[in-house]
């Protein structure tokens, strides 16, 4: 038990210690170039770099949505406004995502995060690792480190206890181990309470949230209805094109057939085979046709075994972790399953992967997916990318989605849908 705790307390340490190194340089650098950016838009310059900026500075926040879901099971969620699919290129382009940017509230508490991330952020986390060296530290005093210390300075100053012989030492070292055991209680604590103080920047007001969520359904609604119409005409097409066409033939051949029947029965009967092989194959275009709507493993046996079904099918290898409790109703499940499909399409065809990972619980009331492969990285949600198809899908159930893809990986794509198990 004790071993335990002081691994977790060592783990904090490490973990504050590399916060507290993200909030000073990080986020310090990028608020710096945000607000010097911001400045520069009245002379032409700033809109040219603040859209990248930017950019830069909400990975820097995703990466940190990303450690708090890892590091401590703190949910931040993602509301970036999407971009306009209509977006222009050149100098207007640039404009217009400039002005997008900039009219997202999601921005301003970006920045609001990196200064407070900067000074309370920093010190909290700095706590962690603080503690540990502190505690090791009065321990060294006691084993005959203070000699040399004290003869290179006089007196030192250990917190309150003012150390100059061993007697005194001693008490550093009981001080020592008053913070090692502090450590062993608190860093995880502390850990969080960095990631707590993110989340209360990061997590809009109620008022900004409602105003939020109400654009987003206006154009998931809008989303969803141009994603149906052009579902309707794909099956339109696709039933035209395959079954439709296969069946007329299947028609004329069984016509053809009543014809010849008893006046050349060889040909009849090479007719028939050939509608038997018409009609198996029109059979088989609306089996896939009838899956790509809704595939009957995901109706018949949940979302966990279509995931791994789904899985066998990839032509690289796949490990599928399932934790749910019941099920999603049919709407979800199927959204969740065609995100989980276009991820893993798009892990095997751009990310260059050779094995991929998939996670899928249910957790506080949402469904949460993880898709992790161990590509290239560079993956980004942008215009025209499948993962802005995943985004809008996501978006029609008020669900989100977090993308980590640092150059040369690995990529993580987080999805999480809101909704109620049964």
């Amino acid at each position: 038990m004790k071993s335990t705790k002081a691994r977790e307390a060592v783990t904090a340490g490490a973990q504050g210690l590399a916060l507290s190194l993200m909030a000073l340089i990080g986020s310090i650098t990028l608020f710096v170039l945000a607000v010097v950016s911001i400045s520069l838009i009245p002379i032409g310059v700033g809109v040219f770099t603040t859209p990248p900026i930017l950019q830069a500075v909400r990975a820097h926040t995703n990466q940190r949505r990303l450690l708090a879901a890892q590091w401590s099971r703190t949910r931040i969620p993602v509301r970036y406004r999407p971009f306009p699919r209509d977006l222009r290129g050149g100098i207007t382009g640039q404009v217009e995502r400039c002005t997008v940017m900039l009219k997202d509230p999601a921005t301003w508490r970006d920045l609001q995060w990196m200064l407070v991330d900067m000074t309370a952020g920093a010190i909290v986390a700095l706590l962690a690792p603080g503690l540990i060296l502190e505690g090791l530290f009065g321990l060294l005093l006691a084993a005959g480190l203070w000699n040399p210390v004290v003869d290179a300075g006089g007196t030192y100053w250990y917190a309150f206890i003012p150390v100059t012989g061993w007697g005194t030492a001693g008490l550093a070292a009981l001080l020592g181990l008053f913070w090692l055991h502090l450590a062993l209680r608190v860093n995880p604590v502390l850990v969080r309470t960095h990631f707590r103080i993110a989340g209360s920047v990061l997590v809009p007001g109620r008022e900004d949230e409602l105003e939020e969520r109400i654009d987003r359904l206006t154009e998931t609604r809008h989303d969803a209805l141009d994603t149906s119409a052009a579902e309707l005409r794909r099956i339109e097409r696709d039933l035209h094109d395959g079954a439709q066409a296969r069946l007329v033939a299947m028609g004329m051949n069984l016509g053809t057939i009543e014809a010849l029947i008893e006046k050349d029965p060889a040909q009849a009967k090479e007719l028939i085979s050939k509608a038997r092989e018409s009609s198996a194959e029109a059979l088989t275009e609306l089996r896939d046709l009838v899956r790509g709507i809704h595939p009957p493993v995901l109706a018949e046996r949940g979302l966990g075994d279509a995931v791994k079904a789904l899985a066998l099918r990839l032509p690289v290898p796949a490990e599928v972790d399932v934790e749910l409790p019941g099920r999603a109703d049919a709407p979800v499940e199927s959204a969740a399953y065609f995100a989980v499909s276009e991820a893993l399409t798009n892990a095997v065809k751009h990310a260059a992967a050779d094995r991929l990972w998939i996670d899928v619980s249910y957790a506080d009331g949402s469904l949460r997916i993880a898709v992790t492969d161990n590509g290239g990285g560079g993956a980004r949600i942008g215009a025209g990318s499948g993962l802005s198809g995943i985004e809008r899908r996501l978006g029609t159930f008020d669900g989100v989605l977090a993308v980590s893809s640092p150059a040369g990986g690995p990529t993580m794509v987080t999805m999480e849908i809101p909704c109620e198990l049964f």
